[in-house]
């Protein structure tokens, strides 16, 4: 029979180098108090690598740069499914996912209907930010990210190449759900959708 100690490295791996987890993600095989223990022995180990409290990672090794962090995205989804939370992508970051904006901001922010908080990890800080129910209505969905993304562009910055590089970028399940979720858009914003998916 497998010890635990066993099942929680096993299913580690199984996640492969990248996965970023939580002890709650462990419950089925032990205690709170002694997944706890196994993975802070896992980490003093170097099995594993403890990002802060709460929260460890399975690094990827990388020839030259060694371990790497894993992205910001892994780390807030880890954050959100620890704590049944939904987050959503804002900001420069929402941009920089659609590929809007190539520069990854060293300040990440996620609108959370969770608890407010920011985490350090690699050279990125990750904050959740807690918002309105309107907001965190498209949680999820890429028209969430897209409402978002040019909220941060703002009204009087997104211009025809933005419109354009939306219309490329974005497949036609995408622009039925923009159009589903136009309700959640402000009215400027709902134009803009309205001329990415040719419905103006």
């Amino acid at each position: 029979m497998q010890s635990v100690d066993n099942k929680v490295i096993k299913r580690i791996r199984g996640w492969g180098r990248g996965s970023v987890f939580t002890p709650t993600m462990f419950l089925d095989l032990g205690s709170r108090a002694a997944i706890d223990k196994i993975l802070s022995r896992f980490s003093q180990k170097g099995l594993i690598r403890r990002l802060f409290r709460g929260l460890y990672d399975l690094p990827e090794n990388h020839p030259v740069m060694g371990k790497l962090y894993p992205s910001p995205d892994t780390v807030a989804k880890a954050i959100a499914e620890r704590d049944s939370t939904k987050i959503l992508p804002s900001g420069a970051y929402a941009a920089n996912l659609l590929g809007l904006s190539t520069q990854v901001p060293a300040q990440i922010i996620f609108l959370t209907d969770g608890a407010s908080r920011s985490v350090k990890v690699g050279g990125h800080t990750i904050t959740l930010r807690r918002t309105t129910p309107k907001n965190m209505a498209t949680a999820g969905r890429i028209s969430g990210l897209v409402i978002q993304a040019l909220k941060y562009i703002g009204k009087d910055h997104v211009d025809s190449s933005t419109v354009q590089m939306l219309t490329e970028t974005l497949n036609e399940a995408d622009k039925e759900q923009l159009l589903k979720d136009l309700i959640f858009a402000p009215s400027w914003i709902g134009n803009i959708i309205r001329k990415i998916t040719g419905k103006i």
